[in-house]
């Protein structure tokens, strides 16, 4: 299925058949760079004084005046007396804070197996989530199980009273966000497919597609691990080894949307092939296919998947936990590269991967720091277990920001 599709009319799946509750036509109203900033300031690091916030967004107090205003007055800031912080003179001093409930989003994250989808208000706490399992991947299928979730998440975010205003799709592989078209994602066995203009036709919400570790990104930077860093890079394990990278507080797309492919990485020049046509990548030892492969071959024992991998790993199988050991050992180098061209503040590691940290937490640490160059090992490295919510909720958080940009180029 590598031919671009035109939205088929039968997609309204029956599950959906009454009429969803379509979103308005309301554009924020955040109508300049400096209302932008402000705002996504105080999204990712409020409630802040109006003086606090104007200083971290590097604006003047008559700029922040202006930037707030026609937000407090359609209701996307709120301002509060905050009490605590009374001036031994005069009035308390005013916070200003994003009302999170203004505003609701879907985030979708399309797996191999199953389309996860949660409901977020604006500060892109999960309100609701949704699992639907996927018999097929071909785009056209995946496409109505989509539309088929959004359509349940949207008939209960009428119950919220409130506008659902984007939608965004976390898809592994190249995914060009600025043209919304899936190039090309390994685990779907996709090509050019152009995702957000289909799933616009068929939910009828404003869509935004991108890779999921970067939306991952965008959600730790505004509101996770990343918030208020120029500079930090999300490394995730599990099936693949992905990274998305935060320089100078943009998450880099790269000139063709490929950027920290850290997986493709080659560790090893003598090690096993990959699927990228390269020997010894990150990805061709740490990946989850790559350590179950390693174990079968170490040990003779018929091991299906990760899970049954990791068992092994901690029954003291020693084949096992040396392709742990080894595995932990090549995200270390590769965690070692980022560091050394980038030199970011953190590195937060997250995946469904980590599952198995406790398996290879020392070698990372030790590769990584034997490989770091320099002040490079100060690198803050840091572990997030994720749920795979958090994958759909990175999604969302691409639609926020989409959503919250959408009149200020």
């Amino acid at each position: 299925m590598s031919s671009p599709l035109s939205p088929p009319p039968l997609l309204a799946s029956p599950r959906s058949a009454a009429p969803a509750p379509r979103p308005s036509a309301e554009t924020f109203p955040a109508n300049t760079p400096a209302a932008a900033q402000i705002f996504t300031t105080l999204l990712s690091q409020g409630p802040l004084t109006r003086t606090e916030a104007g200083r971290r967004a590097g604006l003047s107090a008559a700029a922040v005046t202006k930037a707030v205003r026609p937000l407090i007055e359609a209701g996307y800031l709120v301002e509060d007396a905050d009490e605590d912080a009374r001036p031994a003179l005069g009035r308390p001093a005013n916070l200003v804070r994003v009302d999170g409930g203004r505003a609701l989003f879907i985030g979708i994250k399309v797996t191999g197996d199953e389309i996860i989808g949660v409901l977020t208000d604006l500060c892109c706490r999960i309100l609701l989530a949704r699992h639907l399992p996927l018999a097929d991947r071909a785009p056209r299928a995946v496409l109505a199980s989509a539309a088929a979730l959004v359509g349940e998440l949207l008939a209960e975010a009428d119950g919220f009273g409130v506008h659902v205003m984007g939608l965004g799709v976390a898809v592994s592989g190249d995914v060009d966000r600025a043209e919304g078209v899936v190039r090309y994602s390994p685990f779907l066995d996709w090509r050019d497919v152009p995702l957000a203009e289909l799933a616009a036709a068929t939910t009828g919400l404003p869509v935004t597609v991108d890779n999921d570790v970067r939306a991952l990104t965008v959600a730790e930077q505004w509101f996770g691990a990343g918030v208020g860093l120029s500079d930090f890079a999300v490394v995730t394990v599990g099936a693949g080894i992905g990274c998305g990278l935060v320089v100078h507080g943009r998450v880099v797309a790269g000139a063709h949307g490929v950027a920290g492919e850290i997986g493709h990485v080659t560790v090893d020049p003598a090690g096993p092939p990959c699927r990228c046509g390269n020997r010894g990548c990150v990805e061709a030892i740490a990946g989850d296919a790559a350590i179950v492969r390693r174990i079968r071959d170490a040990t003779g024992a018929e091991v299906a998947d990760a899970a049954e991998a990791v068992a092994l790993a901690r029954q003291g199988v020693a084949g096992a936990r040396e392709a742990y050991a080894r595995a932990g050992e090549a995200i270390g180098r590769g965690i070692a590269t980022v560091a050394n061209l980038l030199g970011p503040e953190r590195v937060i590691i997250s995946g469904e991967g980590l599952a198995a940290y406790d398996l290879f937490a020392e070698q990372i640490r030790d590769a990584f720091t034997a490989a770091a160059f320099g002040s490079a090992a100060q690198c803050d490295v840091q572990t997030r277990p994720l749920a795979f919510e958090e994958w759909a909720r990175g999604a969302a958080a691409t639609a926020i920001q989409s959503f919250t940009a959408q009149h200020t180029h």
